[in-house]
Parts: structure tokens; sequence; C-alpha cells
């Protein structure tokens, strides 16, 4: 039985989302002085495939359909177009703090919405007094 028709598991893996994005966010910011290192983001485009082909599974009805493939890249990736500093690092720490921003706000409104999902269960469970 899917409890809320699957929304704390999609809140679940999007949480997941968010850490790994926080890991590659720390270590951006840890290895700004690091000569030659290479900033990293998260491949949001390759997440959201992976997480689609775990929910959506796809049938081929036809032969003559264009197959689905699945990606085999990783889910982190080095950053392109990007300035490069005298030793060779392109970690821009104010862009890497404003993503650290982002990222905290958008992990804080999906435990919100997690958390008022469990409180709507816990309400359901009680039979709605309080």
């Amino acid at each position: 039985m899917a409890l809320f028709s699957n929304t704390i598991s999609l809140l679940e893996r999007s949480l997941d989302y968010s850490s790994l994005k926080q890991q590659v966010i720390s270590q951006n910011i840890a290895n700004a002085d690091t000569p030659n290192y290479k900033a990293k983001d998260v491949n949001f485009k390759s997440v959201l495939n992976s997480e689609m082909e775990k929910t959506l599974p796809t049938y081929m009805t036809n032969s003559k359909h264009i197959p689905f493939q699945t990606s085999s890249e990783s889910f982190t990736i080095t950053k392109k177009n990007v300035q490069y500093n005298n030793n060779g690092n392109s970690v821009d720490i104010d862009q890497e703090m404003s993503d650290l921003a982002d990222n905290q706000i958008y992990y804080n409104a999906l435990i919100e919405r997690l958390n008022g999902k469990f409180q709507t269960l816990q309400t359901v469970i009680k039979g709605g007094s309080q």
C-alpha cells in the first residue's frame, strides 16, 4: 500500500538529490584553494532520468518505436564554461555559497512538506481529535 500516492517516497528521493548536491557543494568549498581543482556540480538531468526509470517502466508496443536508453553517466559533472584562477582552480566561492543557500531553502521546503504529510497521517490515526 502506497501512502499519500507515493508522495513520501518522491519526497525521500528529492531529499537524496538535495543531500548529493550538498556534498558536491561542500567538496567545492573545501577545495577552493586547491591548485588545479575543477569545480563539480550535480547533473540534475541524469538524476531525474534515473528516478524516472525507477518509477516509470517503459514498454515498447511496436518494433518501430524508438527504444529508451539508460544513461550510464554519473550524477556529478565537472562544471564547464568557468574561469580559472591563477592556480588552475575553477571554484567561484561566491557562486558556491549562493548554491549552498539555494539548496538549503530547497531542503527545508522538502522537510516542511514531509512533516506536513506525517502530521496528516498522525491526525488520521488519532481520528481527527487533538
